[in-house]
């Protein structure tokens, strides 16, 4: 497994993000997708985070990305959907038949860490610690 580091730290964080549009509304088409993972791709940088895939269905996104231990996922959050939910309205005016007032996406979201190790692999490995091996 590769760990990214920085100058006191070795990590692997990558998190799967699922994000709703308002109202489940069905607006997503592959334009406006795109346009949606370019503006997550243009805040990234500040937030130390990188997109590794990005996936879209009418009415949500799927986003798999790694950050640092230093990002502040919720803050990361708030700008993404304030910048992208400003821009996608200025761009597809469409939209605002089926969004109404200055919301584009859901309050609420689905993060989930995806570790590389299962629940039960890393729960045996730290039993295990301490204990000798046993050597045949």
């Amino acid at each position: 497994m590769k760990l990214d580091s920085n100058n006191h730290s070795v990590f692997a964080l990558h998190y799967h993000l699922v994000m709703c549009i308002k109202y489940r509304k069905k607006v997503l088409d592959d334009k406006i997708s795109t346009r949606l993972q370019e503006i997550f791709e243009d805040i990234c940088p500040k937030y130390g985070v990188e997109l590794l895939e990005w996936n879209h269905d009418k009415d949500h996104v799927h986003l798999l990305f790694k950050s640092k231990p230093n990002t502040e996922l919720s803050t990361l959050l708030n700008a993404y959907k304030s910048a992208s939910s400003r821009r996608i309205k200025n761009e597809f005016p469409q939209t605002k038949k089926y969004l109404w007032k200055e919301y584009f996406w859901s309050k609420s979201y689905c993060l989930v860490a995806t570790g590389r190790a299962s629940l039960e692999v890393v729960k045996q490995y730290m039993e295990n610690q301490g204990k000798e091996s046993e050597v045949r």
